[in-house]
């Protein structure tokens, strides 16, 4: 069976004055996956996650959530919340002020709908006072507020329960760690049940070991909630560890997507080769079927066609290589440089006047010489010029034509509704807050 995305990015482009920052961008996202942008400062990555969430608006392009076009959507009318890279809590209210935000602060017909339209939540609201000891009827405004302040409530608490921080309601964000900080941030994005969580590198800001625990908490979340995640980062570990698939960018451009296996192992051209763990290129030929020829020798290679003859890029991972004894080996260099990894050993070799890096468990001397051999299947070949088109050009001064989010949130509400409250009691009535 078909998976249907959820989201669907159909040919976005971008541009910041005469600057394409996004250049024709197809995406599909399903449900229920997590997704990585991938790149270095000013690929792209981010603009794309801003253009989804409704922080930026596309040049031209469809935006696609759930079969229906939001290009014109304000960020707030969109099914999405975001996770900021700084995060964005707000001191002066305590963790539950800070999840509890996106609930009370649209006020209570949003509430009253969140939390299943108006007839249910007034026989849910009499219901609960009734259990409290009143002996009611007709449940009137204050019952429901009584019962949408222990709704939210009990919200909060499921939602800081998600993230691991239950019985931090009352914590001032200056007195919980960097960490806290990031899933109080989470809590408050999913106590909106979002089916899509936007994450703008929300981990840049931890230290080394903690941001390795996020990473697998994060993964760990997304699978319990069922929630589709979108995320953004420049760091590569990152988009391995967590991610069910991976979009490699730059210049605005796709420049592969796929499982993270599968761009580690197949990297589409030099520059995802290079920017996915480390990589050696070697200029080759492609000799005929099942036969590649680099640094002067001939090698059997699997899974690969090419013309007869052609130039093709080889790329070798460090782990692939095999040290093996001098008379086996069919490429040998001398090691000028050997250093201790832990795990493994990095050794720089020259070969040809040209250094290789080698990982092998062996600790090998400077200035020996070593032999090296590869299996057939740990051989990538890739063409010369793998990069994607051109740019695509501005023609017309429509397309030129800067939106700003003010313009698309201006049509929205003229056309709707959004922040209606309901009609204030009289004057004699007094509200109580949403927390006990």
């Amino acid at each position: 069976m078909l998976k249907k995305p959820i989201i669907e990015l159909h040919n976005i482009v971008k541009y910041y004055g005469n600057n394409c920052v996004v250049d024709d961008l197809n995406l599909d996202i399903y449900e229920n996956e997590f997704v990585t942008l991938l790149g270095p400062s000013g690929c792209g990555k981010t603009t794309t996650l801003r253009m989804i969430g409704g922080f930026e608006y596309p040049t031209s392009g469809e935006i696609i959530v759930k079969d229906k076009i939001i290009n014109d959507l304000p960020a707030y009318a969109r099914p999405i919340n975001t996770v900021f890279q700084r995060y964005a809590l707000f001191p002066h209210l305590d963790v539950f002020g800070n999840v509890a935000f996106g609930l009370v602060n649209r006020g209570r017909k949003f509430m009253i709908n969140f939390f299943g339209g108006e007839e249910k939540v007034k026989q849910d609201a009499l219901d609960y006072v009734n259990r409290l000891g009143a002996s009611k009827e007709k449940a009137n405004y204050f019952d429901v507020s009584k019962y949408l302040k222990a709704k939210v409530k009990e919200s909060v608490e499921e939602a800081l329960k998600l993230v691991n921080l239950s019985g931090f309601e009352d914590r001032k964000i200056d007195k919980i760690s960097g960490g806290q900080m990031q899933r109080v941030a989470i809590a408050r994005a999913i106590i909106l049940k979002p089916k899509i969580l936007l994450l703008d590198e929300p981990l840049s800001a931890l230290d080394l070991k903690l941001r390795q625990n996020m990473q697998y908490e994060l993964k760990e979340m997304q699978r319990n909630l069922g929630i589709t995640f979108v995320f953004v980062t420049h760091d590569q570990e990152e988009a391995m560890v967590m991610s069910d698939r991976i979009v490699v960018m730059k210049d605005g451009i796709i420049q592969q997507l796929g499982t993270p296996k599968d761009i580690y192992n197949e990297p589409v051209n030099r520059y995802v080769a290079n920017f996915i763990g480390e990589s050696n290129i070697i200029n080759g030929t492609y000799i005929r079927k099942n036969c590649v020829k680099f640094l002067g020798q001939e090698f059997k290679v699997v899974g690969y066609e090419f013309e007869d003859g052609e130039a093709v890029d080889v790329v070798i991972r460090p782990e692939d290589w095999d040290v093996v004894p001098l008379d086996h080996a069919k490429i040998k260099g001398k090691v000028t440089s050997s250093i201790f990894k832990g795990v493994h050993f990095e050794l720089l070799v020259d070969i040809e006047g040209t250094e290789f890096v080698v990982h092998t468990y062996e600790d090998i001397d400077v200035d020996e010489i070593v032999g090296l051999s590869i299996d057939p299947y740990e051989i990538c070949l890739m063409k010369i010029d793998g990069s994607p088109k051109k740019m695509v050009p501005l023609t017309t001064d429509d397309k030129k034509k800067q939106i700003s989010i003010f313009d698309v949130a201006s049509v929205y509400e003229n056309e709707n509704d959004f922040y209606a409250h309901e009609e204030a009691p009289a004057k004699n009535e007094v509200k109580s807050d949403a927390k006990e």
